[in-house]
Parts: C-alpha cells; sequence; structure tokens
C-alpha cells in the first residue's frame, strides 16, 4: 500500500515525498486506516517497524483538517531524552511544508531550553514530545494549558512503566481534556499495559504485530566463555573484525565506564553513553558517532530502542540481555535500510540460561563460534545451567593472566 492511498493532506504529502517514504510497512497499513477514523488505538509493535510514522502522520493530518491556534493538539509520552529527540526530528522532517509547529520537552539540558519548553507550553505547540519527568516538573508550576489537546500518545508504554514511571503517566492524564483520541504503542503486552489501557483506552482498534525476529541478514553469532574472558575477546573482535560503526551493550553503566576505559587503554577509539552523562555530552557524543568520527559506542540499553543509525553494522553483547525481546532491540540496532550486519553475544557462564531462554524466543539456536585458542579453556555450553557454581579451570587462569601481562 503506497502513502497516496491515505488521503492524506497535500502538504504532508510533501514531507512524506521530501523523506523518500513510498510504501507503507504492516503497522501502518494497520494502524493509520483506525487514527483516521477517530478510534483509539492500542498496539503492539517494535521499534523498527515503523509505527513512529504510523502515529505520527494520521495525528498530522488530522491536526491539519481540524488546526486550532494556541492550542497543543497532540501530546506523545515516551520513555527516554534520546526517543524525545528522535520523534521531534521526525515530526519536523514531515511538517516542513506545513505550518504545524512541534518541541521535544526533555531534562538535562540547560536553562535556555527549559524557558523555551515553559513558552510552547504557555502558548501551545500543535505537537509536544516529552518525557514524563520533564512534564511533571512543568505541570507542577502551574502555568501548562492542555485543554485543547487531541491526541494523546504513549510510546513504548512497557519500558516506562518498567522504568517506574506509571505515577508520572496517571498524574499528566489527569491534567488533560477527557475528551482525547488515545493511543498505546508497547513492544509487549504484559497485564499491567493492559490494565493502563483498560483505564485510558475507549473501545479501541487492537493491533498486534508479531514480535519480530532478527532480520535474516544478520550473522548472529554467540561466544560461550568465563567472564573474566570478556574483556580480551571483546578486544580482539573489535580490532579484527570490519566495521564502520560498532555498538557494545551492557546491562550496566559501571560496565559501560569499565569497559570503556579498558578499551580506550587497548588504543580503541570508542565513546560511551549512559544516564550519568549530561544531554548535552550524550548528544555530542552521539553526533560523533554517527559522523563516523567514534567508530565503537559502549552503551546501556538507553541505546537499543528508538535510535536508527544506518552506518552501525556491528553489535556486541558484552552482556547477555534480560530477555528475547531486548536482544532483538539490541542486535536490530544493526543491518538497517537493507543493510548486512553482525552480531556477537558474549556469554558468561552463569548467563547460559538466559540466552536458551533467548534461543527459545527466536525459535532457533545461534552459532556458538570457536573461541580463539590464546583465551585459554572454556566452559561447555549447557542452556539448563542456572550459575550456582561452576568455576573456570586453572588452566584458563594460567592463559588468561599470560595474556594480561
Amino acid at each position: 500500500m503506497r502513502f497516496t492511498d491515505f488521503n492524506f493532506h497535500p502538504n504532508l504529502l510533501e514531507g512524506i515525498e521530501a523523506s523518500n517514504y513510498e510504501i507503507a510497512t504492516p503497522v501502518q497499513e494497520q494502524v493509520i486506516p483506525p487514527i483516521l477514523e477517530g478510534r483509539d488505538v492500542i498496539a503492539s509493535a517494535q521499534t523498527g517497524t515503523g509505527k513512529t510514522a504510523a502515529f505520527l502522520l494520521p495525528i498530522m493530518n488530522n491536526l491539519l483538517k481540524n488546526h486550532v491556534d494556541g492550542k497543543t493538539g497532540a501530546l506523545i509520552i515516551v520513555p527516554t531524552r534520546e526517543l524525545a529527540i528522535q520523534i521531534s526530528q521526525h515530526v519536523e522532517g514531515l511538517s516542513y511544508f506545513t505550518h504545524l509547529s512541534s518541541i521535544a520537552v526533555y531534562g538535562g539540558n540547560n536553562g535556555d531550553n527549559f524557558i523555551n519548553e515553559k513558552k510552547a507550553l504557555q502558548m501551545g505547540a500543535d505537537i509536544i514530545v516529552c518525557t514524563p519527568g520533564r512534564m511533571i516538573a512543568h505541570l507542577n508550576m502551574g502555568y501548562v494549558s492542555l485543554k485543547g489537546l487531541q491526541f494523546l500518545v504513549l510510546d513504548e508504554a512497557d519500558r516506562m512503566l518498567d522504568m517506574g514511571f506509571q505515577d508520572d503517566i496517571n498524574k499528566i492524564i489527569k491534567a488533560l481534556p477527557a475528551k482525547r483520541q488515545n493511543l498505546l504503542f508497547s513492544a509487549t503486552m504484559p497485564e499491567k499495559i493492559r490494565q493502563m489501557a483498560r483505564k485510558i483506552l475507549h473501545q479501541p482498534a487492537e493491533i498486534n504485530i508479531a514480535i519480530s525476529k532478527p532480520p535474516a541478514k544478520i550473522v548472529q553469532k554467540a561466544f560461550v566463555i568465563y567472564e573474566p574472558q570478556k574483556l580480551p575477546l571483546v578486544k580482539k573482535l573489535l580490532k579484527e573484525t570490519p566495521y564502520k560503526n560498532a555498538l557494545v551493550f551492557c546491562s550496566r553503566k559501571q560496565s559501560v565506564k569499565q569497559l570503556t576505559r579498558e578499551l580506550k587503554l587497548g588504543k580503541i577509539n570508542v565513546a560511551e553513553i549512559h544516564s550519568d552523562l549530561e544531554q548535552s555530552e550524550r548528544e555530542n557524543v552521539l553526533g560523533a558517532f554517527t559522523a563516523g568520527r567514534i567508530p565503537v559506542m559502549v552503551a546501556t540499553d538507553i541505546l537499543s530502542r528508538g535510535i536508527d543509525i544506518d552506518t552501525i553494522d556491528l553489535v556486541i553483547n558484552y552482556d547477555v540481555p534480560g530477555d528475547g525481546e531486548d536482544y532483538v532491540h539490541r542486535i536490530g540496532r544493526t543491518a538497517r535500510a537493507e543493510a548486512d550486519g553482525i552480531a556477537y553475544t558474549l556469554i558468561g557462564e552463569k548467563e547460559q540460561n538466559k540466552f536458551a531462554a533467548i534461543e527459545k524466543l527466536l525459535e532457533k539456536e545461534v552459532e556458538k563460534a570457536e573461541v580463539p585458542k590464546e583465551l585459554g579453556a572454556v566452559p561447555a555450553y549447557n542452556p539448563h545451567f542456572r550459575g550456582s557454581g561452576g568455576k573456570p579451570k586453572k588452566r584458563f587462569y594460567h592463559h588468561y593472566n599470560k595474556q594480561r601481562k
């Protein structure tokens, strides 16, 4: 189905064409029509499926047809600053030939940004993309008016609840007019999301895009090793694997910091991104990574969703992610825009059971690559191992310590 088949506003179609959009993705085909009809929507869809345009385009189309000056038309709530910025940039591109205004409202920036946000919230912006905490900060000051709101979007709702934003979301919703169109998007649909949906949505259209498996063009391999072998192995992979941009995921920000230090000592041009960095620092680092000035980025799962960089062709899971969906999101950062990509996962002995659960979700066994002999002995892969014991053999420590000297 082509975007011209949706009968969008002519000015919006110009932005769609300028963005090189031609054929709608499955989620766009299913989500756009009920939004245009004025229905509430609950959709299970992941990053990378085209869901952002799936809700932006019909919202923008309807705002163009029913524009009210000085009133905020749509409020889009997202879990992270990075996603708020990315969606706001998406809005700017699609609305280039229209009169629609937009602003991203998020924490971690300077006082000038806060003042600009305040003006937009007082005077009204057609589309506001915000993180929950920052919007609460503005609401608490009493100058925010959302009386004319037509649309509420909760994007990545499961992640927002996992991050503890439910109370903030409830407070924001209380400040909104009762009559509005509600759109809820979530990669997963646990009971807590369905409970939220029952409170917010009215007779919604339910759309389920099955959890996407990693594209076949992503070469997936895993290394079964002892924990102390991870550092020498990741150094070797980064030095010997050809890539334009490599993204290394750690599950904790402390691990990100430690690994970045070690890689720098190994003469690898690397930067880190995590929640401890100021927003300006994160934007600068991400910009340098996108431009290729820094070829390797070590990150927490803050970059596993909502970041679309076409040149990432290598992803390394330094830690096995918490569940299969996180794994799909992480390795989905590579092989974008019809390109190829490689995804390596380092499986510590106590992470084997977690990785087996991921393989179950994928409905396939990920190839176990041969660990370089110089790293020493490695454990056998036992999918039922739950990390209750098992220490590396003495000869491993001999090999590992020899490598460290």
